[in-house]
């Protein structure tokens, strides 16, 4: 098991990252929460991991902090969720925002997430209420390395379509979601700004 990682990092095009460590370049899939927390390409960084063994590929999941991580993990053993919705929901809201939706059993918030239906809603309520572990307030101050994002060799915006699309949501909605967001900068930045339009509703 690989549980974490220290290298450079090479690439981030959403969801994707690359790092390099001792030379050997490890290809991650993060959320965008961990994603708009990152440093620009050529900065050292250190991130948490899950790696899930499958009989076609081997594929690693990085999280800037360690409540992220403890999170996918709890979600991924829910009926019906397996790590691309995971690596959704955490992309939508950190991990105190869906602990409130949980312990509030707010079902609505929750189906504004991409792949996220009534009845997927109302299994996490249930299955997750016990399931939270001990953590530690979440970090605002990570909101603020979004600013530091490297800027996007591609356009941003079609980058950042291309990142929610793979999350779970329809072209269309998509590009609605990214209406107006140009200015934001990175496709790091978009991605989340949208998201939080989405999920203000």
């Amino acid at each position: 098991m690989i549980g974490r990682l220290r290298g450079t990092l090479l690439e981030k095009q959403p969801p994707w990252l690359v790092v390099d460590v001792a030379g050997v370049g490890y290809e991650l899939e993060a959320s965008m929460t961990t994603l708009v927390a990152l440093p620009v390409t050529g900065e050292v960084i250190s991130l948490h991991t899950h790696l899930i063994v499958r009989d076609d590929a081997h594929l690693l999941y990085g999280f800037a902090r360690e409540q992220e991580r403890a999170l996918f993990r709890a979600l991924i053993k829910v009926n019906g969720v397996g790590p691309r919705l995971a690596l959704a929901i955490l992309s939508g809201m950190d991990e105190a925002a869906f602990q409130r939706c949980v312990l509030d059993d707010d079902v609505k918030s929750l189906m504004r997430l991409p792949g996220v239906g009534k009845k997927t809603a109302e299994r996490l309520i249930i299955e997750m209420r016990d399931r939270f572990p001990h953590w530690e307030p979440v970090d605002d101050a990570l909101a603020g390395l979004a600013a530091t994002s490297t800027p996007a060799r591609h356009d941003p915006l079609v980058d950042a379509e291309a990142a929610l699309v793979s999350l779970g949501y329809k072209p269309v909605e998509a590009a609605r979601m990214l209406a107006g967001l140009e200015g934001e900068g990175s496709t790091a930045a978009m991605i989340k700004a949208a998201l939080s339009r989405r999920m203000a509703g």
